[in-house]
């Protein structure tokens, strides 16, 4: 969330629904896991391309890398891995939904952070801890579910965006939102470049997003969206280790479709969705040292088919039904200029599951959580996924919550197939999240606490083989993390509110781009069209790898001004203190910059 924005929910407002930890929409309070919730305002309020920086500020626990102020690219050198309570994105722990499909690619397993457009997305919803009941591998972490927009009124509406800044940044949006009577779409687009603080970090994307809506009775409707995304890249390589014409050409794609129901007893959809990807990845070289001969390219896919059904059985009950079943995978090559090709990797693998999450309010004070997951990777064999939890509603607004879940994840093609040490054996990883959480909702007043515990087992780590020399991917892991997250909020008066969250993070392994300290303080001000806002973000023991830490503190400002219904001018200023720091080990951030430009809205 940017300086100037609401809040972060933190599962303590009171007439908020939400749709993660639960298929169907569900108020926070009768979850016995902790969801936070980023609403449009502020997504709009931080008048940024990437929903990413808003994340890594205002979620308690949560992290996320970057390596400049725009672009976050793929492969080595890039950003964007998420961190969630130190199990992230990049080792495949931490799962990206859009729209509860899941969003990574098919070989490496991770998400792709510049497919992630502010201009598509109308909330975001983040489950920290295990979500594998739900939704399976990956979801071992958490969950970052990306909400996309629809139109709730009749008419149009158009908002454009522009922006310029330091380093020859240039950044543009588009998008439209549609409804007359059943019909609904959302179109949007973006474009953006960089010539980045660096040499050789330069950045250009452009994206496009539509969904269209038709509501089919008062009970059915049906909706289809599409998104591509291209991005090229370059990467100068470590600061102590630069490099010569390392690029990539990335394009990302998805589209989806779903026919929901929504009874006043039961609900339900049934949804299917394609992912793919096309990556061309120039490795570079040290100068003074001869050029790579080939390339490396790849094509991924994800596709799958999820149905899900609710109903209240009886008074207080709700109880869902589901059936996913994903298939993903790709080929990996290495295209020599010569014209010959060297097939790396050439493999999909299968899951199929089957869940029940059953809840049940009991009187007013109390809530119980239960469910049971049955998941079979067609390689490996079938994971069965318990959780259970208690939000007890007490006086005063105020919620107790304690639950215990399991979380899993298959190996990666990567880590099976592809580069040393390769390893075709390995098992799925798995762990168990023990939570307590408290909050209460006092008037202006909003705060809550988290405590948990995570122990796990059977990761997969890179170590000596058992059975001559070299190294083995191997599942010889274990890990305990434990920690505390806490946020707080207070509207002082209708214009000015102030926030803060802090999260410490107690690791026994170091986890690279997981800080053991992370706060964050802000206040805003908000009357008559004029937005300002300011915010303090603090991270120590920040592992760039996993012997060195970094500490920094950083001072970031948001303001606009709304001259007429049409035209707002606004302006962001980054890292006001120049402060120097990396999150990615030799590649320095930049020191103080700015974005600038106006909004029109239509």
């Amino acid at each position: 969330m940017s300086a100037n924005a609401e809040p972060v929910s933190d599962s303590i407002r009171i007439n908020e629904v939400v749709i993660t930890g639960s298929r169907s929409s569900v108020d926070p309070r009768h979850l016995s896991q902790t969801v936070s919730v980023i609403g449009r305002d502020a997504i709009e309020e931080s008048n940024r391309l990437s929903v990413m920086p808003l994340l890594a500020e205002q979620v308690p626990g949560m992290f996320v890398t970057s390596r400049s102020m725009l672009g976050y690219g793929v492969s080595t050198g890039a950003a964007g891995n998420i961190s969630m309570r130190g199990l992230t994105g990049s080792s495949a722990q931490t799962l990206v939904l859009i729209d509860g499909h899941p969003q990574y690619a098919g070989i490496f397993g991770h998400p792709i952070a510049d497919v992630v457009q502010a201009s598509m997305i109308e909330r975001v919803e983040v489950l920290r801890g295990p979500a594998s009941i739900l939704y399976g591998s990956n979801a071992m972490g958490g969950v970052v579910n990306l909400v996309t927009r629809k139109s709730a009124q009749d008419g149009t509406h158009t908002n454009a965006h522009i922006g310029a800044g330091s380093f020859g940044t240039v950044e543009t949006s588009l998008d439209n939102t549609t409804r007359y009577g059943k019909f609904s779409s959302t179109v949007a687009g973006s474009y953006s470049r960089t010539d980045g603080h660096r040499d050789n970090m330069n950045f250009e994307q452009y994206a496009g997003f539509a969904k269209f809506g038709y509501d089919i009775n008062n009970a059915w409707k049906i909706s289809a969206d599409v998104d591509v995304t291209r991005f090229n890249a370059s990467q100068p390589g470590p600061d102590y280790q630069p490099l010569e014409d390392a690029d990539q050409r990335i394009t990302r794609g998805m589209a989806s479709a779903m026919i929901e129901n929504n009874y006043e007893k039961t609900g339900g959809a049934v949804s299917a969705f394609y992912n793919w990807g096309d990556h061309w990845i120039n490795d570079g070289y040290n100068p003074g040292t001869a050029p790579k001969t080939f390339r490396f390219t790849s094509f991924d896919d994800m596709s799958g088919i999820s149905a899900w059904q609710s109903a209240q059985l009886f008074e207080g009950n709700r109880t869902t039904v589901g059936l996913d079943f994903y298939r993903y995978g790709g080929e990996a090559r290495n295209d020599s200029l010569n014209g010959k090709r060297q097939v790396i990797a050439s493999e999909h693998e299968n899951e199929l599951a089957g869940y029940v999450d059953f809840r049940q309010n009991i009187g007013s004070l109390l809530t119980v959580n239960a469910g049971l997951r049955a998941d079979r990777y067609m390689s490996k064999g079938t994971e069965f996924i318990p959780q259970a939890g208690l939000a007890f509603h007490l006086p005063a607004q105020a919620e107790l919550k304690l639950s215990a879940g399991k979380g899993f994840r298959y190996p990666i093609i990567r880590e099976m197939y592809m580069f040393p040490p390769q390893n075709p054996d390995l098992e799925p990883e798995s762990m168990w999240n023990y939570e307590m959480a408290f909050s209460q909702s006092i008037a202006n007043l909003k705060y809550g606490i988290n405590l948990f515990y995570i122990d796990a087992k059977n990761l997969i780590l890179t170590l000596p083989r058992p059975d001559g020399p070299g190294k083995l991917n191997q599942n010889s892991g274990q890990m305990t993390n434990k920690g505390v997250e806490a946020m707080i909020s207070y509207r002082i008066s209708k214009s000015v509110n102030v926030n803060a969250n802090y999260s410490l993070l107690d690791m026994d392994t170091p986890i690279v781009g997981a800080p053991k300290h992370k706060a964050y303080a802000g206040a805003s001000y908000d009357n008559n069209g004029i937005h300002v806002g300011t915010g303090l973000q603090y991270i120590n023991g920040l592992y760039s790898t996993t012997e060195k830490t970094e500490d920094f503190l950083l001072w970031n400002m948001r303001a606009s001004y709304r001259l007429s219904s049409i035209l707002q001018l606004w302006a962001n200023l980054d890292n006001i203190l120049g402060t120097k720091y990396q999150i990615n080990d030799g590649y320095p951030m930049p020191g103080f910059n700015f974005m600038a430009g106006v909004n029109f809205t239509f």
